[in-house]
């Protein structure tokens, strides 16, 4: 694992102003940083400024206090090294798979044939060559998930975040795009910080999983993951410490005794 730090949080905290006029605090004094190659994964009660972090990390928010740094540069605005995959996976309706691929490309202006080059090879990889004309509402939601990554990955990033990019899928289909993010990250050599409720999901796709308190959200624990084939995440689910790992993040959430959803925890 090289020791260059692609994303770095310096004592990062985030005040937002409610509709009453009362300040509210999301995160506070929240510090750790991502090296390359490295994929980190970020769990915490849902409300705890997990998303908040990521907004930071992406430009889309400036933090009230705190700095966060991508490949040594102090982030103020969205920017070129960074790429965000969400939830939904926002595909263009009226494009074609791999016009939408083409979307990050096409507005960064390079040429045609370069845009075409990247999202053919990336869905090729993806296993959806032959879909690159079908439209989104051909395509199942999985498969519109792998589009999304897809698309993500095409603008070519120092760093992704993740933010739970497939909470929106069955538990069968989850498993498959696991495996195939991690193969993609793993042969694209990318820097990757993921939320996730999963608790297994962040044991099987990560180099270490970061703890996050209830809000204001501060990083409690930061666990190593010391297991073999990271860019495996099924065959991972098979070693015998696996559970011991889940067990360990299910103690720091003391699951079992808030409202936290630990539906993947058992998955």
């Amino acid at each position: 694992m090289s020791d260059v730090v692609r994303l770095e949080f310096r004592n990062v905290s985030m005040r937002f102003v409610e509709a009453t006029g009362q300040s509210l605090t999301a995160v506070a004094g929240v510090s750790f940083s991502v090296r390359d190659g490295e994929v980190v994964s970020l769990i915490g009660p849902s409300g705890c400024g997990k998303s908040t972090l990521l907004n930071i990390g992406s430009g889309l928010y400036a933090p009230s206090e705190g700095e966060a740094y991508v490949d040594g540069e102090r982030v103020e605005g969205p920017n070129a090294h960074v790429a965000f995959m969400l939830q939904k996976d926002l595909l263009l309706p009226w494009r074609t798979i791999v016009e939408n691929v083409m979307l990050g490309v096409e507005i960064q202006g390079l040429p045609i044939t370069e845009r075409k080059r990247r999202a053919q090879a990336l869905l090729e990889n993806l296993g959806l060559a032959e879909f690159l004309d079908r439209y989104p509402h051909q395509l199942s939601g999985g498969m519109r998930q792998r589009v999304a990554l897809a698309r993500t990955l095409a603008v070519d990033p120092t760093v992704l975040l993740l933010d739970e990019p497939f909470s929106a899928v069955d538990a069968q289909t989850r498993i498959v795009l696991q495996r195939e993010l991690a193969q993609t990250l793993k042969r694209a050599a990318k820097t990757a910080l993921l939320i996730t409720h999963d608790l297994l999901e962040a044991v099987t796709l990560s180099d270490r999983v970061l703890v996050m308190s209830r809000r204001p959200g501060r990083i409690i624990d930061e666990i190593q993951v010391d297991l073999p084939g990271r860019d495996d995440p099924i065959a991972r689910r098979h070693e015998a410490r696996v559970n011991d790992y889940v067990s360990r993040l299910m103690d720091r959430l003391d699951i079992g005794h808030d409202s936290l959803n630990t539906a993947g925890a058992s998955a």
